[in-house]
């Protein structure tokens, strides 16, 4: 078999091998703005903590429903009340309940809540409990944002009717006693909501122990406990963590990352482009969270679109490496920064998720994940760099066909997002033009 038709074959299963993903998976996007967060400020008292938090309601109630009655509609959750819209089950926020019993949906909170200390746990009270609705929560960056939003017997703002229960937040004060200061603890969650995407929860707990506060970053529902002591290694690790685990989840990313290694020839022009790239992303990561950015709708579909066509344009000198090699190291360090550029944004956009620019020790976060982003980078190049040169060294055309393959598997999915990313940015630039 010839190399031409080897290629067209292996061009031929990669695109198939593509249109199956597009199928299959979602294009992944880093602006996930409905994401759930719950933040966590522990304040160290000399007999135990107190706990300010603020959750999204559905964790407290969706998974307390009732049965169906004769009508089909659930017994409704506590504080809430059930509807029908367009045929589908609406769940609303019940003002006349709250009023009834004001700490209710504290203690449900503090139900769900496990904080232990010394294998024990610790018993809560709660002293106060305020319900915002998005868009009317003041600031809860700090602990002292967190006082002033739900302590010193902040009173209930009137609850809009109706209020969809996924749009009410809830902030709860939780005193724990133990007898004696806490040097370290343990914090979980025992809710189990059922909502989509809940494994994608953003947590973020600030500590406020001896010294300087701790901030400490987890995903997910919280049912493996936190461990939470005075060390600035274990805070530092959580948000290193984090960036690990955003660059490795997000497809776009991970892909164009793919095909720099495919288009390097040799590992000095590897390392011209991961130290573009580098460079490129931790300037606007930090330039993107502090704001330095427009605002308008139609910029993060931009800028997506953007990442999209980064992916077009490194999967094409992977497949055809001698428009690289004329451009020249020194070039492509310019190019690969360039489109670091655009990566950088999206990483930032994901950490203002959990993150606020009023945060302590933001520098400190803000650079622990920006470490934890290399370190996922460095994976992808270690588990992809060797294999392809064996092969190149095993197999010259083998490993020739091999990159070719992989790298238009890679374009196709990115023609698919720039179209799609790219009618979204049309659709927001119409939008802005109107108002």
């Amino acid at each position: 078999m010839s190399d031409r038709v080897r290629a067209r074959s292996i061009w031929r299963a990669s695109l198939g091998l593509a249109l199956l993903v597009l199928f299959a998976l979602p294009a992944t996007g880093h602006f996930l703005l409905n994401l759930n967060v719950r933040v966590f400020h522990v304040e160290h008292l000399a007999d135990g903590v107190r706990l300010y938090l603020r959750t999204p309601m559905p964790y407290l109630v969706a998974d307390k429903l009732g049965e169906p009655d004769d009508s089909g509609l659930p017994a409704p959750a506590p504080f809430t009340r059930n509807a029908r819209e367009d045929g589908q089950v609406v769940h609303y926020v019940d003002p006349a309940r709250i009023a009834a019993d004001p700490p209710g949906l504290g203690r449900l909170a503090e139900q769900g809540i496990v904080l232990e200390s010394g294998g024990l746990r610790l018993a809560g009270t709660v002293e106060q409990m305020v319900l915002h609705w998005v868009g009317s929560e003041p600031g809860f960056a700090t602990l002292a944002e967190a006082r002033a939003a739900v302590a010193g017997g902040a009173a209930m703002p009137p609850i809009p009717s109706p209020l969809y229960v996924g749009d009410a937040v809830v902030d709860v004060i939780i005193r724990y006693e133990a007898g004696a200061p806490l040097a370290a603890y343990r914090i979980s969650a025992r809710f189990d909501p059922g909502l989509p995407g809940q494994d994608q929860t953003a947590n973020l707990l600030l500590d406020y122990g001896p010294g300087h506060p701790k901030v400490y970053r987890t995903r997910g529902l919280m049912q493996e406990p936190l461990e939470v002591s005075r060390s600035a290694l274990a805070a530092i690790a959580t948000f290193v963590w984090e960036g690990v685990q955003h660059i490795l989840e997000g497809l776009d990313h991970v892909l164009f990352v793919i095909c720099l290694v495919l288009s390097a020839a040799t590992l000095s022009a590897l390392l011209w482009r991961v130290t573009g790239f580098t460079i490129g992303h931790s300037v606007t990561l930090a330039l993107g969270f502090f704001g330095y950015v427009p605002t308008g709708a139609w910029f993060v579909p931009a800028v997506e679109t953007g990442i999209a066509l980064s992916i077009i344009y490194a999967a094409y000198i992977a497949i055809r490496p001698a428009a690289s090699k004329r451009a020249g190291q020194a070039r492509m360090l310019l190019v690969t920064m360039a489109i670091g550029f655009l990566h950088g944004l999206g990483f930032s956009f994901v950490l203002q998720e959990i993150l606020q620019v009023t945060s302590p020790n933001i520098w400190q976060s803000l650079l622990a994940f920006n470490v934890g982003v290399e370190l996922g980078q460095l994976l992808i190049v270690l588990a992809i760099w060797p294999v392809f040169h064996l092969l190149d060294w095993a197999r010259p055309t083998a490993g020739r066909l091999a990159r070719a393959g992989v790298a238009a598997a890679c374009m196709a999915l990115a023609v698919f997002w720039t179209t799609e990313r790219g009618i979204e940015t049309a659709s927001a630039l119409q939008v802005a033009a109107t108002e």
